[in-house]
């Protein structure tokens, strides 16, 4: 069953994130830092290595891939709500190499940037938090 709240709108953060931090902790960091509990990210920017994931539906689990070369970031998309009590950011990226050849899926630690610009579209309303979901096996809004 479709389960929705509605949210509304409080405040927008830009920035940039810092050279040589790793993606998704710098992202983690300025949500927790700036009390963010239930939000929408968007990035833009450049990686000097990159992992990311794919969950296979089958087994349950995440197979991770690692790119040890400089892509960009064409575009992460993600959002930030409650998992254990804290922000957690989950997001997934689209990166492209130089010949222009795409990746995508679940942004993973061990991804390092090289330069990184990012929104963080802040909401006010009920907390969204993550719990486990005995359909999927993953860690899904429990709203």
């Amino acid at each position: 069953m479709t389960e929705f709240k509605l949210v509304t709108p409080r405040e927008v953060i830009m920035g940039k994130l810092s050279y040589n931090g790793d993606l998704l902790e710098e992202l983690t960091k300025v949500a927790v830092s700036h009390g963010v509990v239930l939000g929408r990210i968007e990035a833009i920017g450049a990686v000097q290595k990159a992992r990311i994931g794919f969950y296979n539906q089958e087994t349950r689990e995440y197979r991770f891939l690692v790119f040890d070369q400089a892509l960009e970031i064409v575009k992460l998309a993600g959002n930030i709500s409650l998992k254990d009590g804290k922000p957690f950011v989950h997001a997934h990226i689209t990166l492209a190499d130089e010949s222009g050849k795409s990746y995508g899926g679940h942004l993973a630690e061990g991804t390092i940037v090289f330069a990184c610009e990012f929104i963080l579209e802040v909401f006010d309303g009920p907390a969204f938090n993550r719990c486990p979901d005995k359909e999927t096996g993953l860690t899904l809004w429990s709203i």
